[in-house]
């Protein structure tokens, strides 16, 4: 990946792209499962997961946010070139 400044776009290989939304994909079928399975300590955890990221939403609304980072990868444009 190639860090720039705040304002500008991160352009990812597409290996990085494929990892990222592995690693996103595994987040939600984590949230999910909780949603159907969880019990009190783990809504607590999965909590505390969103305020960490410094989101600070509920369980739903964080798997809403993971779910959204993968369709902005699976959707997003080519990089342009620089030329």
């Amino acid at each position: 990946m190639t860090l720039r400044r705040a304002h500008e776009d991160a352009v990812l290989t597409g290996e990085e792209t494929a990892m990222i939304r592995q690693v996103l994909a595994a987040c939600s079928n984590v949230l999910a499962w909780a949603a159907q399975h969880g019990s009190l300590q783990l809504e607590t955890v999965v909590a505390q997961a969103g305020e960490a990221a410094g989101l600070g939403l509920s369980p739903g609304a964080l798997a809403c946010q993971v779910n959204l980072a993968i369709d902005y990868l699976d959707f997003a444009p080519a990089a342009r070139s620089r030329r």
